[in-house]
């Protein structure tokens, strides 16, 4: 689910004539990380997919571009479809092991999670 961004942060009311709102500046910009300091975590996920079984890859740090290329390599390798988006690759489908070792033998620091 897609968090709405508030236009004002930290402000709830005022009742001064003369307030003028100044936004803080995020001169902040997203690195990836390299592969070796990455902590990818594995797992099968169930929740609000209609009972069918996908591989979550959780964890990635760095950007949108990054994310959707490493979604695209394991999608490609594992034959099946998903998506990239918020910090999560999604794998349709129960491809846990071979995920964890395609992630491994790219350098990724990965474990499995959950049963």
């Amino acid at each position: 689910m897609k968090k709405k961004k508030q236009k004002y942060t930290g402000v709830v009311y005022s009742t001064a004539d003369n307030f003028v709102y100044q936004e803080e500046e995020s001169t902040q910009e997203e690195v990836t990380l390299p592969n070796q300091q990455q902590q990818l975590r594995v797992m099968l996920d169930r929740k609000m997919r209609g009972g069918k079984v996908v591989t979550l890859v959780t964890g990635f740090v760095g950007t949108q571009a990054d994310l959707e290329a490493l979604g695209k390599r394991l999608k490609q390798q594992c034959g099946v479809g998903g998506s990239a988006k918020d910090g999560e690759i999604i794998i349709q489908g129960d491809f846990k092991q071979r995920v964890l070792q395609l992630l491994l033998d790219a350098g990724y620091r990965a474990k499995q999670v959950g049963g």
